[in-house]
């Protein structure tokens, strides 16, 4: 029998996470080749008490494990908290509002059995808010040329891997991981499978705009490509403003009366500077991940736990 560990991040979810966690057991009465255990992680959840109800499941259920973050970390912190107290031979990731559904599960656990060492839910229609569809596209252009992601391969929120991918993505211990990029780093065996989305059933989205800038200047740890655009940039720039300037001297040679006026100057000075503050801004985006790194900002810190073995504590 193989095990199942499924890992939530939890955030302001105390209305729903029982309904997903009960509903997910049922699913694997349906696969009794299959057994499942839970690693619930309490991402500092500001506006309800869902490590309670976290604590309540893991008194109910021995193999629902909880996870109480000291702060709010972030999305992609908490499933990496989550991923060090897995010890099932596939791990399955998802949502804690419905929208990763568990009448799905099935699915993305056939798909891996045909040897992938990841396996993407991709939705054929999504039913999300027009914020996060937009993220969404914006995410799929970026992770193809930042992250080398396959082009014929869409990521989502819903995943699972073997269990030899999970032991290296948790060697990972940068303040500020993004889940994907490390997978794509690890393997290159990657499938799709087609699941239905689900409308979320409580709330909205807790992503913000802020977020999601967040989340994609998180590509940049796994890439050099933005200093490769700022590099030519800077010769595009160079060469356009030699060549502006060869032009007002040809000019000026075939009509001396033609006066050069400050205006173009300053036109020209003024994308420069632009594109020079550009550069530097991308610089610092690296330099300040890099102060952080050595300083060893934490990727999260975790209060307290239950159902967690004194082996599987950090």
């Amino acid at each position: 029998m193989k095990l199942i560990s499924i890992v939530i991040p939890c955030y302001n979810s105390q209305a729903t996470i029982r309904r997903v966690t009960e509903m997910v057991m049922e699913e694997f009465k349906k696969m009794p080749e299959y057994d499942c255990e839970f690693v619930l992680v309490n991402d500092g959840s500001p506006k309800d008490d869902t490590y309670g109800e976290i604590e309540k499941l893991g008194r109910d259920y021995p193999n629902v494990k909880g996870v109480n973050l000291l702060r709010n970390f972030g999305q992609h912190n908490a499933l990496m908290a989550a991923l060090h107290y897995t010890t099932g031979d596939y791990i399955l990731g998802m949502d804690d509002d419905m929208q990763t559904h568990p009448s799905q599960i099935s699915k993305l656990i056939h798909k891996m059995e045909e040897g992938f060492d990841l396996v993407y839910g991709c939705y054929p229609k999504k039913k999300n808010s027009m914020l996060k569809n937009l993220s969404s596209k914006i995410n799929e252009v970026s992770s193809r040329i930042l992250l080398g992601r396959p082009k014929n391969i869409v990521s989502s929120n819903f995943w699972m891997i073997t269990k030899q991918v999970r032991d290296e993505v948790i060697k990972y211990d940068s303040f500020n991981p993004y889940i994907d990029g490390i997978f794509y780093r690890t393997t290159h065996k990657i499938g799709n499978v087609e699941v239905e989305h689900f409308k979320r059933e409580v709330g909205t989205s807790n992503y913000t705009l802020k977020k999601l800038m967040k989340l994609w200047l998180a590509y940049w740890n796994y890439s050099v490509i933005p200093l490769r655009i700022s590099s030519v940039l800077g010769c595009l720039s160079a060469a356009g403003g030699f060549l502006a300037a060869l032009c007002i001297i040809i000019y000026k040679l075939i009509d001396p009366t033609v006066t050069v006026g400050w205006a173009s100057t300053i036109c020209i000075i003024v994308v420069l500077a632009g594109l020079i503050l550009m550069v530097l801004g991308i610089i610092g985006e690296y330099l300040g991940k890099m102060i952080l790194i050595l300083n060893r900002t934490p990727q999260y810190i975790v209060r307290e736990t239950i159902n967690v073995t004194e082996d599987e504590k950090q």
